[in-house]
């Protein structure tokens, strides 16, 4: 497929460029510092705003899916309007670019634990709820979405660097948590059950989460 990949050099956009790669997809990574990312004859960067949503559709028209790891920044004190902003530019660029699917990487704290979203819950971090706050209302948008094959990846509440498996249990809306209640997932098996969504098409309009 080819694939466009927004927020490319983060966390977790790295990651998803590396499997992506590795099953063989032509890629065009929307990247700030390319020199970040892998050199490989698949890989083709470019520099687009994604607030000028014009010029986003126009970069995203020609490929068969986009993926959006976009996130700016959790230290950014400006993350909830930001969030919604840019999230809602590339989901307009996408509809004006003529494709329709589109893959989401969402937030945890929209996941439901005994009827409350974690967001909500008591002793829900401070510091990140703004922008935990905009996921979960980003996701509520997307939802009315009608015109494009969308779907939202909501990480575990742990999420770090670590091993590639292939092993790991899926979700819907509540969290997929072990014998302990932990619910984990490395970045590179997260990237696994995007890339397999992005290929199988198991959950065209809706939200799922995976973990171990």
């Amino acid at each position: 497929m080819k694939i466009l990949i927004i927020g490319s050099t983060g966390f977790v956009g790295s990651k998803i460029v590396i499997e992506a790669l590795s099953r063989g997809h032509q890629i065009t990574a929307i990247a700030r510092n390319p020199e970040k990312l892998p050199v490989s004859p698949l890989l083709n960067t470019i520099n687009v705003d994604i607030f000028q949503t014009e010029a986003l559709a126009q970069a995203i028209a020609g490929h068969d899916a986009v993926i959006s790891a976009y996130n700016p920044g959790w230290g950014n004190p400006d993350i909830y309007n930001l969030f919604l902003k840019g999230s809602s530019s590339i989901q307009e660029a996408v509809k004006k670019s003529g494709v329709r699917r589109l893959l989401i990487i969402g937030g945890a704290g929209s996941l439901f634990i005994g009827g409350k979203q974690i967001v909500d819950l008591e002793g829900f971090p401070a510091e990140i709820r703004p922008g935990a706050t905009a996921a979960r209302e980003y996701l509520n948008i997307i939802k009315t979405e009608q015109d494009l094959d969308w779907t939202v990846l909501s990480p575990p509440g742990i999420l770090e660097p670590g091993e590639r498996t292939g092993k790991f249990r899926i979700g819907l809306d509540e969290p997929v948590r072990d014998e302990q209640g932990k619910s984990a997932i490395s970045i590179e098996d997260l990237v696994v059950a995007l890339l397999d969504e992005l290929e199988k098409g198991n959950h065209i309009r809706q939200r799922f989460t995976v973990a171990y």
